[in-house]
């Protein structure tokens, strides 16, 4: 079965085929078509974003497309940057950008106060672009002072783990796989993915 991850986002993209490549699914993201359209997130929740991403791109490639939409939400903040982790720092924003953003948002605020969350929505469109499958899951820990760690992306280097004592940026990605949000969501949707499988192979 031929399953389209709708991202650019490489470093995303590896992830997701790792978690994915050893059920048997054929898998191609957006740089594998130029008629790949770019899905305005007019959402205001992870799961609207992940819908349109996943039903609009599907419906215009003709194929089964995986649309994922996730970000971080800090508790002091209110839950900001939330569905605008990427564009955080507003316009060309970089990961180096929203990190300072979020760091001078975060400025006085002690390290118990600094609780925050990843969360993850993941949806599969059937290439009529009907949602079939929805689900949502979070990663708990707390944004430091300063970023530590090189692995990962995004928010990784200041989002710490307490009980590991390392950030997303600092653990193997083979820990971070089992204990991030995106790997969280994968295991929610893999069965129903796998029945999905069995259906149209």
């Amino acid at each position: 079965m031929l399953l389209v991850l709708g991202t650019h986002n490489a470093k995303k993209r590896i992830e997701l085929e790792e978690l994915l490549a050893p059920h048997g699914f054929e898998l191609k993201t957006l740089a594998d078509f130029e008629d790949a359209i770019e899905v305005e997130e007019t959402g205001t929740t992870f799961q609207q974003n992940a819908g349109l991403k996943a039903s609009e791109q599907a419906v215009n490639l003709g194929h089964w497309v995986m649309g994922e939409d996730s970000g971080i939400s800090v508790v002091a903040l209110e839950g900001r940057p939330g569905v605008y982790s990427a564009r955080y720092s507003g316009e060309g924003a970089t990961d180096e950008k929203n990190n300072e953003k979020l760091l001078s948002e975060l400025d006085g605020i002690p390290l118990e106060k600094r609780t925050a969350y990843y969360t993850c929505h993941m949806a599969i469109s059937d290439p009529q672009g009907n949602i079939v499958i929805s689900c949502e899951a979070r990663c708990y820990g707390r944004i430091l002072f300063k970023e530590d760690g090189k692995n990962g992306f995004g928010y990784d280097p200041l989002f710490e783990i307490p009980e590991y004592h390392q950030t997303f940026g600092q653990l193997n990605p083979a820990v971070k796989r089992t204990l991030s949000h995106r790997s969280r969501a994968m295991r929610q949707i893999l069965p129903k993915l796998l029945e999905l499988k069995r259906k149209h192979s």
